[in-house]
């Protein structure tokens, strides 16, 4: 399959914007386009490859005509779309949280994962945006020694709640410079200058929903039921990019070196790790690229076997909207779109 149709569903929310420019950026072989988005913006108008197209409903007419939907939108959106798409034939993919735990749905980072896509049935899954550079940088490190536990503490920019939370910061911002008066309807607090440590409800164990995510998913993704994940995921205030503070504890001991050059040579992976000239990832570096951002890689002191670091991506990119693009591109690759070759 060189080329393909798709409908964009969510296509004027945030990661739809983005999927829009990496399509264009990677140019993504598109025959037809169709953007799709709720009743209040039909008609809007949205600029790819210069053509100005018109916002649609997602109907099953639309779902009929096209090979990929790309879902960015809510849980209960993708719930009713996501079936209907794969009873038309059309793949979809996925970027809410409705399936990823799903038995007969993939949950996709293709860096890691890529072979389960053999076994879609007309569904894939994209990770949390704080799932997959953690995969990422564990899947390869995994191959030198097997990982008994990670500790990972999330930093989360506003983007990951969606345009709204971003508004709402500057709008905050603007009006505690000014000392104005201060609203919060996106956050149960203010999050200009503030950081919460509060992502999704918080569940009887403690932990909120987004922690026990990721959890979940790395296992899934890792096909590893035995791997421990305890998650601390805060939102701060920055706009674009999540980082991640990561100590990983190994069945064996590993070390910095070892770790370094086995990430070097990892696809959509670049270690940015000088510490002592003051170079490190960070939230500016990552927003708008498409790599994944490594460093301060370093023994952790607490434990024989173990290693920390500090990781930054794009969570509208790479946690999104180019990991979706990635799977089309890999799906194609593997001739498993069409659907002679995945209804049984």
């Amino acid at each position: 399959m060189n080329s393909c149709k798709i409908a964009v569903v969510g296509a004027t929310g945030a990661v739809g914007q983005v999927f829009l420019d990496i399509a264009e950026q990677r140019n993504f072989p598109i025959d037809e386009i169709r953007l799709c988005a709720s009743t209040r913006s039909v008609g809007k108008k949205i600029k790819f490859k210069s053509q100005d197209i018109a916002v649609e409903l997602c109907t099953p007419e639309v779902l009929d005509e096209v090979d990929f939907a790309f879902i960015s939108a809510s849980g209960e959106v993708s719930r009713e779309i996501a079936p209907l798409a794969a009873k038309h034939g059309t793949v979809a993919i996925d970027d809410s949280s409705a399936f990823r735990m799903d038995n007969d749905v993939p949950l996709v980072v293709p860096e890691v994962n890529a072979e389960d896509l053999n076994e879609h049935k007309g569904i894939v899954a994209i990770p949390n945006c704080s799932t997959t550079p953690l995969v990422m940088v564990l899947n390869p490190l995994m191959k030198k020694s097997s990982v008994r536990r990670v500790v990972v503490d999330t930093f989360q920019s506003v983007t990951g709640t969606g345009a709204a939370a971003l508004t709402e910061m500057k709008h905050q911002s603007e009006a505690i410079l000014n000392d104005g008066p201060v609203t919060a309807k996106e956050y149960p607090h203010q999050i200009a200058f503030n950081v919460l440590p509060h992502i999704e409800p918080f569940q009887e164990n403690g932990y909120t929903r987004e922690e026990m995510k990721m959890l979940y998913e790395t296992q899934k993704i890792l096909h590893d039921s035995n791997i421990l994940v305890s998650a601390t995921c805060v939102r701060v205030p920055v706009a674009v990019s999540h980082s991640e503070a990561i100590h990983i504890e190994f069945e064996d001991s590993i070390s910095p070196n070892e770790v370094t050059e086995m990430l070097e040579n990892e696809p959509g992976i670049r270690v940015v790790d000088d510490p002592f000239s003051d170079v490190y990832p960070m939230p500016i570096d990552a927003a708008g690229g498409d790599e994944v951002l490594v460093g301060r890689i370093r023994k952790d002191i607490s434990h024989p076997n173990g290693i920390a670091m500090w990781v930054v991506c794009d969570n509208l990119r790479k946690g999104a909207a180019l990991n979706a693009i990635q799977i089309a591109e890999e799906m194609m690759k593997r001739d498993v779109v069409s659907e002679r070759n995945w209804r049984k």
